[in-house]
């Protein structure tokens, strides 16, 4: 028996095919998510499902004899329960018109976790997830609203000290064009006053020769 014809087997009993389809989909789903968070689905008289964690290990290739290490896994288990195993054994008859596998009296369930409890762990797991990703996120946006607010602020502390920076190589740039156009007009004087004595010499030698005309 496949899916398909697992579906029409209990269509008639659930009312339609949609809905036993449904159903079939909604308990394998719910056996799979449980088995694969690492919980054991126990069903009293059908048997449990649950996770068996395998250690590694050396295994033979059967076709070459060669030893093969195998990696660490985990593989699903299903165990039949005493209900289940004495049916197929016949040592007790799978009665006619009724459930095969019958609800067990109160107090009577074992260990194991059921569908509906492990729906609602796995619910439960999901919305601590989404809360703690709110949370982280939430985190973030602070940071980084904390962290513009301090450049801001970085900025406009360095703003006046840029300005004042600017102001003083301005008045540092002032003064050594100052010192450069006196530097520049100190030796235009000594060269001024290096000449005058020029003139006088040219003088005194034109008074000589008036002189020496004179006496001849």
């Amino acid at each position: 028996m496949n899916k398909a014809q697992l579906v029409e087997a209990i269509a008639d009993k659930v009312g339609g095919r949609q809905q036993a389809a449904d159903a079939v989909d909604a308990v394998l789903d719910a056996i799979v998510r449980a088995v694969v968070a690492g919980d054991r689905v126990s069903v009293t008289g059908f048997g449990s499902f649950e996770k068996v964690d395998r250690p590694a290990r050396y295994a033979r290739n059967p076709q070459t004899g060669e030893r093969v290490r195998v990696k660490k896994t985990s593989v699903p288990r299903f165990r039949a329960g005493q209900g289940f195993k004495d049916l197929v054994s016949g040592s007790k008859k799978l009665p006619k018109g009724e459930v095969a596998v019958k609800k067990a009296p109160k107090g009577s369930l074992s260990g194991g976790v059921s569908i509906r409890t492990t729906t609602k762990a796995a619910a439960k797991k999901a919305a601590a997830k989404k809360a703690v990703a709110k949370k982280v996120t939430a985190r973030k946006a602070t940071t980084a609203a904390k962290t513009a607010v301090a450049k801001k602020t970085t900025a406009k502390k360095a703003a006046p000290a840029a300005k004042k920076t600017t102001a003083a190589a301005k008045k540092t740039t002032a003064a050594a064009k100052k010192a450069t156009a006196a530097k520049k007009t100190a030796p235009a004087k000594k060269v001024t006053a290096k000449k005058a004595p020029a003139k006088k010499t040219t003088a005194r030698k034109t008074t000589a020769k008036k002189a020496t005309a004179r006496k001849k």
